[in-house]
């Protein structure tokens, strides 16, 4: 794949969701999305938008996506692979492990996996459409829940 140099232009007043693009990934801070933003990104032609910052999107643009057959990823679940390693880091060091480049990323590969598995199974619609926040939410007490089942907690 070759990639070549664009100018970046500054315009006054607008924000990076002004510019048109598939794929939209808030990173920089929380609420930076707004619904209007939302709606520009689909009349650019955006068709998935993913946060990569916590809670990068506004409500409002969150359920504009939804409505508008936009793929929404919530920062829960696209997060969770910097939270993963992370814990990789810490089971390697408290079991004084060293796993090589591989087994983590396969581990990581896991763990990635059964989320987006756990966000299809209590996220999918009547309609067959998949609510990822819905399905990200229903896993997370899910697993909480379980957990304190587990512990006798209830």
């Amino acid at each position: 794949m070759l990639l070549t140099a664009t100018r970046a232009k500054f315009t006054a007043g607008k924000k990076a969701w002004s510019i048109p693009c598939d794929i939209a990934l808030p990173c920089a801070f929380q609420n930076e999305l707004s619904e209007d933003d939302a709606k520009e990104l689909k009349a650019n032609g955006c068709w998935c938008c993913c946060e990569v910052s916590n809670m990068g999107c506004q409500p409002g643009a969150i359920h504009f996506f939804q409505k508008n057959g936009i793929l929404f990823a919530p920062g829960k679940a696209v997060n969770a692979g910097g939270v993963a390693t992370s814990g990789l880091e810490m089971t390697q060091n408290a079991a004084h492990l060293s796993w090589s480049a591989k087994e983590v990323d396969e581990k990581l590969h896991w763990i990635m996996e059964n989320i987006h598995e756990q966000c299809v199974k209590f996220g999918t619609q009547a309609d067959g459409t998949i609510d990822y926040v819905k399905g990200a939410n229903i896993a997370g007490f899910m697993k909480v829940a379980q957990a304190m089942l587990e512990q006798g907690v209830i």
